[in-house]
């Protein structure tokens, strides 16, 4: 129970909405958070008001009603109903005090379809109470009418005694950690310092542990983390079943568990996960019958298995974002039966305040000012969709002053919002407006699925008839190019250890998109002006996903080359075919920049590549001349070379000799490096002979990767 401050008195209210009601969200509120809620609530009833103090009266009762439930949320969890409760009722009743009671109520069975109870008191005296009544019944109507078929109602619970520290080291316990977790001590207050572990808020929202070694099982504690976001342990040892536990998580968006040793059967409590967006469980040893519900999830993979995944199709056990299969048609058939319900419960409300509007003998007429779509902010789930002009007073008016580069793609800009909030603003170039604005929003939401510590995170866009503009968090630290050969006088240089820090936080960033997202991620432009530092120089990789943005009206295999000279791989410089080992060769060119601090490509010494340069040192046994003076030789040259080692491994002639980014991971932790550069050399020499066989005389140019034919490249980085 809680309650709300109030100036002025509620009518006594009941509504009622069904878990198992067939009702599915109407478009634009699919899906929407308390916050946004009240957002178009305020937009859909405002109108219905002439007095300013009505409004005002109306804003502050909606906007203190959901601050309130999001505060209770985080403090005491909200939970799937158990299959035996139905349903929950919301209560709001007045009290003599002058204060709102909020009661919420579960109930064993739920009636068919979505019921509300407007009492007679409804009538009151004063038409003020009366229009907020109604005015909170339609925000509640609203909120009733996105209950989907299989969704969760809310329940207040109360917390958990034991602290986020005590659950993630059962977890670690339970999971037999072979000194991955180091950081993660039972004496610490905060866990959102740990390694792999990343918060929100002081919350956990994303454990990335996939490729760790671990040989444990799952614990069922991990459903005590209810703000957890993205759950990556996929490439692990881990044997034993999936707790029904994970059931818990309601904000789970990503859940990739793929290549372990799991048995039993999938929980049935993961089909209440209504956040999933992407589930892959491929090649464990599940059995037994897939949930319904996860086969209605934006990404899913259960190759691998022995489960019953169908036999509509032979991929039924995979699927992609354009093959839903049957939940297409649930959606549709919901959709339209939600739409319905949803204009039948708003038609009753506003009929209602007509009809009472009209026996009080309102003396005016009421007229709505409406600015435009200029000044609309619209929100399609995680991502804000912003107006024009709010960007443009942002930038100040996209000012020279205001830029922060440019690129291939566009222009960013920094910008601050109305919240004061900094954001970078990026006005991409390249943009045919008969692409569509329907394909832009959906690459964009592909975009905004890419959750991960290393990534940049994706706000909002805004799309007008001939632009387009997405919206990112301002990283304060700027770029890994701009630390090494950029910064003003004063600012501080990358020390070695950062460097390790941005090599190994870029090379999750990288795996995650490679290996995690579905469909699969090419970024095609990996560089250190792409690897951005946030506050406390961690690295996030930026400019992901791009190339698809700007060139969506192409259908070809091979569109236009995208990069910058000197980071280019050389099957996409003479194909323009590109794979995860393009963006492979582009890190390991990126690795070269963090050692030496110079550019990939120095066209003060006659363009020389500076791939090139450091095989030739390499050879000669000379790294150590082109070591980045500015480390003032405060290094470990043992780990210099290693780190080099990994480089070059990455930018190898062939893309089938090239590492993956999780083989990376590996080196960069020591694991297999050794003898993966053993071969290496051995194939070189090997090479080396043949050509000296063929060739008597052996020009070391010859092998230069500056010698290819030009082909035509984006716009100057």
């Amino acid at each position: 129970m809680a309650e709300v401050a109030s100036t002025q008195h509620f009518p006594s209210f009941t509504l009622t909405g069904s878990k198992n009601a067939n009702i599915f969200p109407p478009p634009f509120l699919s899906p929407l958070s308390l916050s946004q809620l009240t957002a178009v609530c305020t937009l859909l009833i405002f109108p219905l008001f002439t007095s300013s103090q009505f409004s005002a009266i109306l804003e502050q009762k909606i906007s203190a009603f959901f601050q309130m439930v999001e505060k209770l949320g985080p403090a005491y969890g909200i939970s799937f109903l158990s299959k035996d409760v139905a349903y929950v009722s919301i209560h709001l009743k007045a009290r003599g005090d002058g204060k709102v009671q909020l009661q919420l109520y579960k109930r064993s069975l739920a009636p068919t379809g979505i019921v509300f109870f407007v009492p007679v008191e409804l009538k009151a005296e004063d038409e003020c109470k009366s229009e907020l009544g109604l005015a909170v019944m339609l925000c509640l109507s609203l909120f009733f009418s996105c209950i989907t078929e299989g969704s969760p109602t809310l329940l207040l619970q109360k917390p958990k005694a034991k602290t986020l520290v005590g659950v993630l080291i059962d977890i670690k316990t339970a999971f037999q950690d072979v000194n991955q977790l180091t950081s993660w001590i039972s004496n610490q207050v905060s866990p959102c310092n740990w390694n792999f572990v990343t918060c929100s808020g002081g919350l956990v929202v994303e454990l990335a542990l996939s490729s760790k070694g671990f040989n444990g099982t799952l614990s069922p504690r991990l459903g005590e983390l209810p703000s957890l976001r993205t759950l990556s342990l996929s490439d692990n040892f881990i044997s034993g079943s999936i707790p029904k536990e994970l059931g818990n998580l309601l904000s789970l968006r990503s859940l990739t568990l793929q290549n372990n040793r799991l048995n039993g059967t999938i929980p049935d409590s993961l089909g209440n996960l209504a956040a999933l967006r992407i589930i892959n469980l491929a090649y464990n040893d599940l059995t037994g019958d897939i949930p319904t519900n996860l086969l209605n999830v934006l990404s899913y993979n259960f190759t691998g298995n022995k489960l019953n995944c169908g036999t509509n199709t032979l991929n039924s056990c995979t699927n992609n974002i354009t093959n839903q299969g049957e939940a297409s048609k649930n959606s549709k058939r919901g959709l339209v039966i939600g739409s319905i319900g949803g204009i039948i419960g708003l038609l009753l409300v506003c009929g209602l305040l007509l009809l009472w509007r009209r026996n009080k003998h309102y003396p005016h007429d009421t007229f709505v000012d409406v600015p435009g779509e200029s000044d609309h902010k619209i929100a399609f789930g995680q991502l804000k969709r912003f107006t024009w002009r709010e960007l443009k007073i942002a930038t100040g008016d996209f000012g020279e002053k205001n830029v922060l580069g440019q690129g291939g793609f566009g222009k960013v800009y920094r910008g601050v919002l109305s919240d004061n909030s900094e954001v970078a603003v990026k006005r991409l170039i390249d943009y045919e407006s008969h692409a569509g604005e329907v394909a832009f929003i959906r690459e964009v939401e592909l975009i905004s699925v890419a959750v991960h510590k290393n990534l940049l995170r994706l706000i909002g866009y805004c799309t007008t008839p001939t632009e387009r503009l997405l919206v990112y968090p301002y990283m304060k630290n700027l770029s890994v190019a701009y630390r090494l050969r950029d910064r003003k006088h004063g600012e501080a240089v990358l020390d070695w250890p950062t460097r390790k820090k941005v090599a190994m936080g870029a090379a999750h960033g990288l795996e995650y998109l490679h290996e995690h997202c579905n469909p699969k991620i090419i970024h095609r432009d990996v560089k250190a002006a792409n690897i951005l530092l946030d506050e406390n120089f961690e690295a996030v990789v930026g400019d992901f996903g791009l190339v698809k943005l700007v060139d969506v009206r192409k259908t070809s295999v091979t569109t236009r080359i995208r990069g910058t000279m000197g980071h280019i791989a050389p099957e996409y410089l003479s194909t323009g075919k590109s794979s995860i080992k393009t963006d492979v060769f582009g890190y390991g060119i990126m690795l070269l920049e963090l050692v030496t601090g110079q550019r990939a490509i120095d066209i003060f010494e006659g363009e020389i590549l500076l791939l090139d340069k450091v095989k030739k040192l390499s050879r000669e046994q000379q790294l150590d001349t082109i070591i980045d003076c500015n480390l003032n030789k405060d290094y470990d040259i043992v780990e210099v070379e290693k780190l080099i080692q990994v480089a070059l491994l990455c930018t190898q002639q062939s893309p089938d000799a090239r590492p993956t980014m999780s083989d990376v991971i590996r080196m960069l932790e020591g694991e297999g490096l050794t003898d993966r550069w053993e071969q290496l050399q051995l194939v070189e020499v090997s090479q080396k002979q043949e050509y000296e066989r063929i060739q008597k005389r052996l020009i070391w140019d010859d092998y230069s990767s500056y010698n290819q034919e030009p082909i035509e490249l984006s716009t100057g980085r």
